[in-house]
């Protein structure tokens, strides 16, 4: 049997001279990408190759040669050895015509009977069938033409003269995808009895399949025809029965109705189009390029493993206008087919939205509220893309984040995703949570604007043109961080056994399908968020933004920055979470360059600074990753205000608290499992001399106020506190108001209002800390854990437990912080909120824990000011530093 790794040589004298020739002259036309980039490693050696390609063609044959004789593969223009074929390749299409390609004819079943009938009565031989897709013009580049985004690849089967100018103008950006070899003998055997005939077809028509699924996979699915995609909705039964209820209602003729529901799907549509999509590639390569130095993408290759035969569903985070254009950029230029987008009615502007809508963008409106039959509409169409396997791409948050941090899930989108499924079941849906992470948002001052209180701008033409500015600056570098991908098949599997029965009415809505969708929405966000990408201005941020000037000594933050560092690195979030590989002295350079800090020369060393707008600004990117150490800020919280506390004090407080900020931050981990995280953080701790472990583990005990550690652990804490005083605030509220006084309404505006005036009062840059929502989610969490419920009259009472959760506060929040709060909270009871058992508890907890030494008095929290501003200046000097330690001498 001959070799089948042939050489250089061997394959020249086996080619024709003017085939051999042909090459030569198309050589420097030609750069040709292989997927995989060793293909070698799939074929099983010493038996013979016959490659199968999509469509017959000079030029695929030309280049399908020079791919192999590159990879050391069996030249495809041999002879195939043990059969009658002087070629081993064939095609499943011919493409006749000289200039459009008409005229197709499918003749592979020649060849196929050929191949048959070679291994008739010889059991030992085989043969192994290689699919080949070839694409020519696939991703654009920087240096690649407008006029050659004409001639990319697509569904069209093109003549030879137009295939000809193809690989002249866009032959360097070639694509020559091999599948997985196909064993002849191996399906011979599994067809049992099949007559050869029949056989033949089989083969081919799986091998069409193939090909379908793989073109489908790089160029994205054939929806160059709109019309079909349109008519298939309003064909649909839903639909119909929709346009012949909503002309009943309207008492308008049925004709009218149907003209009706026809503009809604207009209005609704994608007009997909394959040469808008790569012209629009082609101009974002330079856009991003001015506006960007860099866009990272991590774990995609993940992505493309799992991906193929699945619905994909990306589901990224939301933080900018960019976040689309950014993903369908750069899944595009990966050779990924690009999703069809979700996008706002609102972004459906002259001009603009016609370039949105061809590039996959489908508009849906805020609300469906009181139109029945746009809801219906709009739904049948996402069935109708589920169905067809097109990759889909919506933001589960509804709107961009103002705060940074990850917004309540919607479940409007996702509802209709699981319902399109359970009606046709037939592909398997795969969500893809995506991180986005930025150095600097072009959006940045207008969010400012509207946490301050200042109404949304409205997208306008007009105020795209006026916000054109912003493109002057440069805006650091984008991450892309693929997460952990989510499978809706076995979350139904274990939300009903029979969940497929409910595939025969289109219309069922099963009781357990609301569970699912919250389910699938939480996980979502926790996926997001373990694949965070923590860059230098995060870093800075979560270090600067701890101290009250926003400011710190150079040391001092070259300490904190390695600190953080060796906390991401040591005790990992996940194996998803990417941190920057800069030194802590590069992240300050590199803060400096973006003009995120200014540094403040000093003889006693220099002075770090975030300033005025800046400060406020950079609370965006520190909630980006605050879920990243909210562990660490936990134990470090319990420090702020005690010299020493029990380990078991530590945990149990903890587990108390988590549920809370689990909710808030979407952290991944159940009760036990964030036990373990702080476990393991005090360790750390430990390790770092940040932290004294006594009494056999079960006492910690951290240093002297003036201490760097201490220090340290001061600012960690200082990430979460916030927080903790929103909780505090909420709770406040309800015991000065009492029970049945106040509407879950009412206690989300009253606490909004006190924290925007403790905000004024002490100078705050965080203006997500008298956001609504994020007390609007603590007002819902106390409600679940059945804490507050709503009364008959609609007002709110609580449980005893609320007493518990007062008592608690007293172990992290400063007095002076707690008093302020309680007096700046409208209600009629300036007292603090008190249980008749509380000084019982109490006693009980100091009695069941090693004792608790507390530094809690009325001037702790300004002194401590004092020493943070002052702390630089004398951590060496040789005169006694006053600090809360000798403020107040501690309980031994």
């Amino acid at each position: 049997m001959q070799n089948i790794y042939t050489a250089d040589s061997t394959v020249r004298q086996r080619a024709p001279w003017w085939f051999n020739l042909a090459g030569q002259l198309l050589q420097p036309w030609l750069r040709i990408r292989r997927d995989p980039a060793e293909p070698a490693a799939l074929l099983q050696a010493g038996v013979p190759v016959c490659y199968v390609i999509e469509r017959d063609g000079f030029s695929d044959a030309l280049i399908l040669q020079r791919a192999c004789r590159e990879a050391g593969l069996p030249n495809p223009m041999q002879a195939l050895a043990g059969t009658r074929r002087r070629r081993s390749v064939f095609a499943l299409a011919r493409r006749d015509g000289w200039i459009f390609g008409r005229n197709r004819k499918r003749a592979p079943n020649e060849p196929l009977r050929q191949l048959v009938r070679s291994l008739e009565g010889m059991p030992d031989r085989d043969i192994q069938l290689v699919p080949v897709s070839i694409y020519v013009g696939r991703a654009p580049s920087r240096d690649t033409g407008w006029f050659r985004v004409l001639f990319s690849e697509n569904w069209v089967m093109v003549g030879r003269f137009r295939r000809l100018l193809a690989v002249l103008l866009n032959g360097r950006d070639t694509v020559v995808h091999f599948s997985a070899p196909v064993s002849l003998r191996s399906v011979l055997a599994e067809s049992g009895e099949l007559a050869p005939e029949r056989f033949t077809r089989k083969i081919a028509r799986v091998l069409r399949t193939h090909f379908h699924r793989i073109r489908a996979a790089v160029i994205g699915p054939d929806l160059s025809h709109r019309r079909t995609v349109v008519d298939a909705v309003l064909n649909a039964e839903p639909v119909r029965a929709a346009i012949a209820a909503s002309a009943a209602k309207e008492k308008i003729s049925h004709a009218k109705a149907w003209r009706k529901a026809h503009k809604l799907m207009m209005e609704i549509a994608a007009d997909y189009s394959h040469p808008v999509v790569r012209s629009v590639s082609f101009l974002l390569s330079n856009f991003w390029n001015k506006l960007y130095d860099g866009i990272a993408m991590h774990h995609f290759d993940k992505v493309r493993a799992v991906a193929p035969g699945y619905e994909v569903v990306y589901v990224p985070s939301h933080r900018s206008h960019a976040d689309y254009l950014l993903m369908s950029y750069q899944l595009h230029v990966s050779g990924v087919v690009v999703p069809h987008i979700a996008a706002g009615v609102n972004l459906n502007l002259p001009g603009i939205g016609p370039i949105l809508r061809r590039g996959g963008a489908f508009f849906m409106r805020r609300s469906f509220t009181g139109n029945p039959l746009y809801s219906v509409v709009f739904k049948e169409y996402m069935a109708q893309l589920i169905d067809r396997g097109v990759p889909i791409e919506y933001f589960t948050e509804g709107t961009r984040s103002r705060t940074g941090r990850l917004l309540a899930p919607r479940g409007g989108l996702l509802s209709m995703t699981v319902r399109a499924f359970l009606r046709a079941p037939r592909r398997p849906v795969l969500f893809q949570p995506v991180y986005i992470g930025y150095e600097k948002l072009m959006e940045g001052k207008s969010y400012i604007g509207e946490l301050s209180g200042k109404p949304k701008e409205k997208e306008s033409l007009l105020g795209l043109l006026r916000g054109l500015k912003v493109l002057r600056q440069r805006y650091g570098h984008v991450a892309l961080n693929f997460g952990e991908p989510i499978e809706l098949t076995p979350l139904l599997d274990a939300a009903s056994a029979d969940w497929r029965a409910t595939s025969a009415d289109p219309d069922a809505k099963p009781d357990w399908l609301n569970g699912v969708v919250n389910q699938l929405a939480e996980q979502i966000q926790i996926n997001i968020n373990r694949a965070a990408d923590v860059n230098p201005i995060n870093l800075l941020a979560l270090a600067l933004l701890a101290t009250p000037k926003h400011a710190m000594a150079e040391s001092d933050l070259l300490a904190q920055l390695e600190l953080s560092k060796a906390l991401l690195e040591e005790l990992p979030y996940s194996d998803r979470v990417t941190l920057t590989p800069m030194n802590p002295a590069g992240i300050i350079a590199y803060g400096e360059q973006m003009s995120w800090i200014q540094r403040v020369q000093h003889p006693l060393g220099d002075v770090l600074t975030a300033t005025g707008e800046q400060a406020v600004l950079l609370s965006y990117f520190r909630n980006n990753v605050l879920h990243l150490t909210a562990a660490a800020a936990w134990v470090a919280c319990c420090f702020l205000n005690n010299r020493r506390m029990s380990r078991a004090s530590v945990l149990r407080l903890g587990k108390i608290i988590y549920p809370f900020i689990q909710n808030e931050l979407f952290l991944p981990w159940d009760e036990d499992g964030f036990g373990a995280q702080l476990q393991a953080t005090i360790d750390f701790f430990v390790r770092r001399g940040m932290l004294e472990s006594t009494g056999d583990g079960r006492v910690l005990e951290r240093a002297p106020g003036q201490d760097d550690s201490a220090f340290q652990l001061k600012v960690i804490a200082r990430s979460l506190i916030q927080a903790f005083e929103r909780y505090y605030i909420t709770i406040a509220a309800l015991a000065k108001n009492g029970p049945h006084t106040m509407t879950g309404a009412e206690l989300e505006n009253a606490c909004a209002l006190t924290a925007q005036r403790l905000s004024l009062l002490n100078e705050l840059s965080a203006p997500e800390f008298f956001d609504k929502a994020l007390f609007r989610g603590f007002i819902q969490k106390l409600r679940e854990r059945r804490i507050v419920w709503t009364d008959d009259a609609g007002k709110l009472d609580y449980a005893s437990a609320l007493d518990g959760i007062v008592r608690d506060a007293r172990v992290i929040l400063s007095r002076e912080v707690r008093h302020s709060i309680l007096k700046i909270t409208p209600g009629g009871n300036e007292k603090e909120p008190s249980s008749p058992n509380e000084t019982v508890a109490a006693e009980a907890l100091v009695a069941q824990d090693p004792p608790v030494t507390t530094d809690d008095a009325s001037s702790v929290e300004l002194h401590q000011r004092h020493v943070d501003a002052e702390h630089h200046l004398h951590a060496h000097a040789d005169a006694p530093v006053v600090t809360d330690d000798t403020a107040k001498p501690p309980h031994e």
